[in-house]
């Protein structure tokens, strides 16, 4: 895919979307670090749900502390994998506390020295806490990068690094959203629908579906 092409994708997307940002609820770093940790392999209602209880009770790293392992997880069970991530925000909520005085660090190194934090949450982090023009890419993103030749690669590391490279700068900071409401919504894993979508006279998948 040409430079021109993938300005233009992103000018429409814009243009539909001037100002787009996480589904997850949150209103501190601290909790979108929470609700990330929270939302692998699981929906961001479903983490929202959960969360929607949790905060009003506990958004601190102390407050969390303060719960419990256990008491965590009775806010949390609902969302798949609970046992292990109520196991690793506990441990990360120490962290906080001891190393960087209860707050959420904004450096990638620091972030994924954080139990259950891997490169994708720390990106995202990083992304819409702290405004730095990185790229997280999860399943919707790895798809639609691929389909679209935006920035195709046979890993999430490779479309990483292709996206950063590829999306002109204007749009970094962005591109993250865009293009995973993209695959949520619009480029879905069974069937796209490409009938319905605002970028398909300049996508290059080949099998396109009809209307």
């Amino acid at each position: 895919m040409n430079r021109e092409k993938r300005r233009e994708i992103f000018e429409r997307l814009r243009a539909d979307n001037p100002e787009p940002t996480t589904e997850l609820n949150y209103h501190s770093s601290f909790e979108l670090l929470i609700a990330v940790i929270l939302s692998a392999q699981a929906t961001d209602v479903g983490v929202n749900k959960a969360t929607n209880k949790l905060f009003p009770v506990a958004n601190t790293p102390r407050a969390i502390l303060d719960l419990g392992e256990d008491g965590l997880k009775e806010y949390i069970k609902t969302i798949g994998l609970y046992n292990s991530k109520a196991k690793n925000i506990i441990a990360t909520c120490r962290i906080l506390l001891e190393k960087h005085h209860g707050q959420v660090p904004d450096k990638r190194k620091d972030l994924e020295a954080l139990p259950g934090v891997g490169r994708k949450t720390a990106n995202v982090v990083l992304n819409t806490a702290f405004g730095q023009p990185v790229m997280a890419v999860d399943t919707h993103i790895f798809r639609v990068s691929n389909r679209t030749r935006i920035a195709p690669g046979k890993t999430v590391l490779e479309v990483e690094k292709k996206l950063l490279r590829h999306v002109p700068k204007e749009f970094l900071q962005n591109a993250h959203h865009w293009l995973i409401l993209h695959g949520r919504y619009t480029c879905i894993a069974r069937k796209p629908r490409c009938g319905s979508c605002i970028i398909e006279d300049l996508c290059e998948y080949k099998e396109k579906t009809e209307p």
